[in-house]
């Protein structure tokens, strides 16, 4: 298993289920005894994945880099959030180079590079560089047509209702 060819997966679309995909390969893979790094950027919140993540830190190392306050408060990222954005995306592909892990989760990048925290570009360099023996996931909405031409599995979620639409807010243990 650990000279099997590894891809480059990408979990993107408006629905529900992109991080949930993410870790739930991460647990699988630690289920199987691979180390995984499991990064997620813009989401600060204490989110109930990574507490389950936690528990099996022993094979998924799990970091928060940066948040999405400027989405909500509708204005321009700062260039200290872009900043977190770009050292996180540089630790990445650092991390990933030193072959101490198996599977590589960049949550929400997508979202990242669409918000201009980070280039498209640097991503897709980051990708082409990708060890062999390494699989890596990115997570997030708005995935570029790069990106999917990049990838090797492409999985988008498709929202077709959501009971936020009835004013139901997030629940702790099932959407956060």
């Amino acid at each position: 298993m650990k000279n099997a060819k590894r891809f480059v997966q990408i979990y993107t679309g408006n629905g529900r289920g992109k991080t949930s995909a993410a870790v739930g390969l991460a647990v699988r893979a630690a289920g199987n005894g691979l180390k995984v790094l499991f990064m997620q950027i813009m989401k600060n919140y204490p989110y109930s994945e990574l507490s389950a993540l936690k528990k099996l830190e022993e094979k998924i190392e799990t970091r928060q880099v940066g948040n999405d306050d400027f989405v909500l408060e509708k204005r321009k990222p700062t260039r200290s959030e872009k900043q977190s954005v770009k050292d996180a995306l540089r630790k990445v592909e650092s991390e990933m180079q030193s072959g101490k892990y198996d599977l590589v989760i960049f949550d929400e990048i997508c979202v990242a590079i669409y918000f201009g925290l980070v280039n498209e570009t640097e991503v897709l360099e980051m990708l082409k560089n990708k060890p062999a023996n390494t699989e890596l996931i990115l997570t997030g909405r708005y995935c570029s047509e790069r990106l999917v031409g990049a990838a090797d599995l492409v999985t988008e979620m498709k929202e077709v209702k959501h009971y936020y639409t009835k004013g139901v807010l997030s629940r702790k243990g099932f959407d956060s």
